[in-house]
This record gives C-alpha cells, sequence and structure tokens, in this order.
C-alpha cells in the first residue's frame, strides 16, 4: 500500500468521485436545462416534471450511500481513539475532543498520540493541525 503523510492521505474512489457523481451532475442540470426551457416555450407537461423528479430520486440513494458508510466510520473511528486513549492513558477521553479533531488525531502514532490530544483539548487545535503535528503517520488505507 502506498505511503501516507499530511500532503497525500485523502483517497479517490473512481467510481464515485469521477464516473457517478459527475454523470449526476451532468443529468442533473441537463434535465433542470429542459425543464426551464421547457417552461419558457409555454410547454408545461407534467412529464417533465415527472422526469426531473426521477433524476433528482435517482442521485438521492448514491448520497444517501456515501453519508452513511462515512457516519458508520466516524462511529468507528471515535471508538476505536478512545480505546487507545484508554489503553495508553488509563483515562477516559476528554468530551471536548470534536469528531473531526478524533479523526485526524488517528493517524498519530501512539508515542505521539496522548500528548497530540492533551494539546488537542488545551489549544482546541484545528483537524488540519493536528495533521500537521503528527511526525510518524499511521496510515488509514480503509476509509471510504
Amino acid at each position: 500500500m502506498k505511503e501516507q503523510s499530511y500532503a497525500k492521505h485523502t483517497k479517490y474512489q473512481p467510481l464515485q468521485h469521477f464516473v457517478w457523481l459527475p454523470l449526476s451532475v451532468m443529468l442533473l442540470l441537463g434535465t433542470l436545462t429542459y425543464f426551464i426551457y421547457s417552461m419558457m416555450k409555454s410547454r408545461f407537461m407534467i412529464e417533465n416534471l415527472l422526469l426531473l423528479g426521477i433524476v433528482v430520486l435517482a442521485i438521492i440513494p448514491g448520497m444517501l450511500a456515501r453519508m452513511y458508510a462515512i457516519r458508520l466510520q466516524d462511529r468507528l473511528i471515535r471508538t476505536e481513539e478512545q480505546l487507545r486513549y484508554f489503553m495508553l492513558t488509563n483515562k477516559r477521553l476528554d468530551s471536548r475532543i470534536t469528531m473531526q479533531q478524533l479523526i485526524a488525531l488517528r493517524f498519530a502514532q501512539d508515542d505521539q498520540f496522548v500528548e497530540l490530544a492533551e494539546r488537542t483539548i488545551a489549544e482546541n487545535l484545528s483537524p488540519a493541525t493536528i495533521k500537521r503535528e503528527v511526525q510518524t503517520w499511521r496510515a488509514d488505507h480503509f476509509r471510504v
């Protein structure tokens, strides 16, 4: 697997990002253009409205699938990082750490994780700052 770092840790799903999303945008824009053109020509037909509705309904499941997968992974990351903090310190992780901060903290190796988590609480570090502070990157190749 490729080595990750702050500069190159984002992940693209080719089918999602380069096929489904652009095609969905083009289909929606094309349908909206056709619908508006028909309305301007005073040729409103219920079929045009139904076509627009079908296109929107076809796009929604793809968006929901992505949102649900990311939400589930966020919950798993929260549980894993809380357990990791507890195993390293024998204390519970401070509840002031936000989900986005916790997601950023997951990239820190154990030897830096506790110190960085405590700095995050004390200084309210942004997720981007947390990621930049990680010296030894702990890769996550399973993020959707």
